[in-house]
């Protein structure tokens, strides 16, 4: 069993935009929780795409990837993932070519190949293409080319980006993405943090089908991991009540601001909700820090992951500070007891 101290911890920052706050509170809580990201040793730090939704202000991801790279000095920052149906494989290789030059080292590329969005905004964004199953692997060759050295008569050279081998990562919730990923020995990112049914097979067919590459040589899992540590187990359980909320409004179509936490939110649904967020939340980490390392125990058993990368939403920004800090001490006090 892979041991509890051998498996990194990053975060994924969806940049909730709180109730009472604005956009630019947004981006400076997620500056903030990057630099103390940092300072907790995590490896990674990833912004999610997505557009048009009011509690949500990652939407320009290669802008604020540049923003968070600037102000940490050591953390790797990356997209978890860019939607690649939304985008020219040339304008992502050109946009993290420019990053990788700028925080050479430091830069991350996952890819999804949902689109993030609703069908309005969809058709904002990609116009009148209609995407087939097979554009997403002939897309992620693409980006491998143009991200890779310039070859000797290759017509279509992404200027930043060629030479600059940004890491790819596949990211997805189901098997296609495992396969491709396999396939093409590239890391894989499962999105278990809102998406957990499948994690299990995923992993399992990743690790079965990995062909060695010059990115990889051997299979390389991270898995989404949604967690609210507190000092005891009830206050966790008050706090999480934000993210109760967030997932209740995506699973009704009525999507909104980060909202502050409600005493005995969950006991308040009809059951049917209750189940649904149970579901959604399956692979949740939400106590105090005897739970949550036993939680990352447990994730560790089952999964053998190389990551969690961490999803946090705690509607007051100090707080959330300090459920990274009681996160990165679960993980350390298995090291200490070992």
């Amino acid at each position: 069993m892979k041991a509890l101290q051998d498996i990194n911890l990053s975060m994924l920052d969806l940049v909730a935009v709180r109730e009472g706050g604005t956009v630019a509170d947004a981006l400076g809580i997620a500056l903030r929780t990057a630099q103390h990201a940092e300072a907790l040793g995590f490896t990674r730090y990833w912004l999610a795409e997505h557009h048009n939704m009011a509690g949500i202000a990652s939407s320009a991801t290669a802008v604020l990837v540049g923003h968070i790279a600037g102000g940490t000095q050591r953390i790797r920052v990356g997209s978890g993932g860019i939607m690649l149906p939304n985008h020219a494989p040339l304008v992502v290789a050109e946009a993290f070519g420019t990053l990788a030059e700028l925080y050479p080292g430091r830069i991350d590329l996952g890819l999804g190949r949902a689109p993030g969005t609703d069908p309005v905004t969809m058709r904002a964004l990609r116009r009148d293409r209609v995407e087939t199953e097979e554009d997403f692997p002939r897309d992620v060759a693409e980006l491998q080319r143009l991200l890779g050295p310039a070859q000797p008569g290759q017509r279509l050279i992404a200027m930043p980006g060629a030479g600059t081998n940004v890491p790819i990562w596949l990211l997805g919730s189901s098997l296609f993405s495992a396969q491709l990923a396999a396939e093409r020995g590239l890391p894989y990112a499962f999105a278990s943090h809102f998406a957990p049914r499948l994690l299990l097979q995923a992993i399992e067919l990743y690790r079965r089908r990995f062909q060695p590459s010059a990115a990889l040589a051997q299979p390389y899992v991270a898995i989404g991991v949604p967690v609210i540590a507190a000092p005891t187990d009830e206050e966790a359980e008050f706090l999480a009540s934000s993210t109760y909320q967030r997932v209740l409004g995506i699973i009704t179509g009525k999507r909104g601001r980060l909202a502050p936490p409600v005493e005995n939110f969950m006991t308040q649904l009809h059951p049917q909700e209750r189940a649904a967020i149970t579901d959604f939340l399956a692979m949740a980490v939400i106590g105090g820090p005897l739970t949550v390392r036993a939680g990352f125990e447990q994730l560790a058993q089952a999964t053998q992951a190389d990551e969690f990368i961490l999803v946090s939403d705690v509607f007051d920004a100090d707080l959330r500070l300090r459920s990274l800090d009681i996160a990165a001490a679960a993980r350390a006090a298995e090291t200490q007891a070992a």
